[in-house]
């Protein structure tokens, strides 16, 4: 059974990994749940103090998620419309990966522009408000990958640590 929830919490570490690019997935969250798989198994000790901090980290940084992308655009004068169009845009280049990964760059900020312009007329008001919406966007999903990432790490460390505890085979 230990076998299975560790093998099931690095999964969802690289699914929250995953998810701090795709707007469907909360990332951090879900990589806070393979810390908690992990402390679940017979060989590492619950740290109740240690999974509390990680899960508050988790919810900031989810609210925040939403909070940074609408303050970059309101920053730069943009509208509902361009966050809107840089998630679009997002989603399209994850469909549709032609670009690469310059299209996960390249797409939102289109998306952004795209919606300005619905929104707008001025040309330059939406350059500017869909440059601060996808602004917010990058912020939002660096900080959510830097977690992720740093989850994973955690998670590792203490794979490491209590790696005789978790396969006794290895004595």
């Amino acid at each position: 059974m230990d076998i299975a929830l560790l093998i099931i919490g690095f999964i969802l570490m690289l699914v929250g990994i995953l998810g701090s690019f795709l707007p469907v997935l909360p990332g951090p969250p879900i990589s806070w749940v393979g810390l908690l798989l992990l402390h679940l198994t017979a060989g590492v000790p619950q740290n109740w103090t240690f999974l509390g901090i990680t899960a508050a980290v988790a919810v900031i940084v989810l609210a925040l998620d939403y909070i940074i992308p609408a303050m970059g655009t309101k920053k730069y004068g943009g509208s509902r419309a361009g966050m809107i169009g840089t998630t679009i845009g997002l989603v399209v280049s994850l469909l549709f990966p032609v670009l690469g990964i310059f299209g996960i760059i390249i797409w939102p900020f289109l998306g952004a522009l795209v919606g300005e312009l619905i929104n707008k007329a001025d040309q330059k008001t939406a350059l500017k408000a869909a440059f601060g919406s996808f602004m917010g966007f990058l912020a939002g999903t660096f900080l959510k990958f830097v977690v992720s990432v740093v989850f994973l790490g955690l998670f590792i460390a203490k794979a490491w640590d209590y790696r005789k505890a978790l396969f006794p085979i290895l004595d």
